[in-house]
């Protein structure tokens, strides 16, 4: 259940800022789980998450004017990870690519796999459900805000990320208060 590090990745140091708050680190990630209905995780450098969020934009136009827009809120923003493939992919990798964020692109099957035991993917819903639990585990293990309801998007984006920390190297490896799942 380990990720492999992106080459050349270090350890960051420095201060972060969100909406020009000085928080941390001076690197973020933003995971975007595809869709119309997108789910967005944002996670600093020390590899937790800081908020998540889902957004529906009901067409392709909508979510090609917005995408710059959520890309430029964070001054900070290093890499940009995306769930899934297609026109959706090609709008965020063009948004990214003017606001000069690097990307990483992934399947479902890739995190599942990094993150999850065998035995609970064995069908879409049971990873579903599995994956619900572990991004509720991410969320208090992170100190973020409990949600009152978490959409599945918004959740399969939050493992999204922590696979992009994990590939960076910002985590050594999954923290121990996330096995198990």
């Amino acid at each position: 259940m380990s990720v492999p590090r992106e080459d050349g990745a270090r350890r960051a140091g420095g201060a972060w800022y969100d909406r020009g708050i000085v928080i941390g680190d001076a690197r973020t990630l933003l995971a975007v789980d595809l869709g119309l209905r997108t789910g967005f995780a944002l996670y600093a450098a020390d590899g937790r998450l800081r908020r998540y969020a889902s957004r529906h934009y009901g067409t392709p136009a909508r979510l090609r004017r917005a995408a710059g827009r959520v890309l430029g809120q964070y001054t900070d923003l290093a890499w940009l990870v995306i769930e899934g493939g297609g026109t959706l992919a090609r709008i965020w990798e063009q948004a990214a690519g003017r606001a000069g964020v690097r990307v990483l692109t992934l399947y479902a099957e890739d995190w599942r796999s990094d993150l999850l035991y065998s035995r609970s993917r064995r069908t879409g819903r049971q990873a579903k459900r599995h994956a619900d639990r572990l991004a509720r585990r991410v969320i208090a293990w992170s100190g973020a805000p409990a949600p009152t309801s978490l959409r599945h998007d918004a959740a399969e984006a939050i493992l999204v990320g922590l696979w992009g920390v994990l590939r960076l190297g910002w985590l050594d490896g999954l923290p121990g208060e996330l096995r198990g799942v």
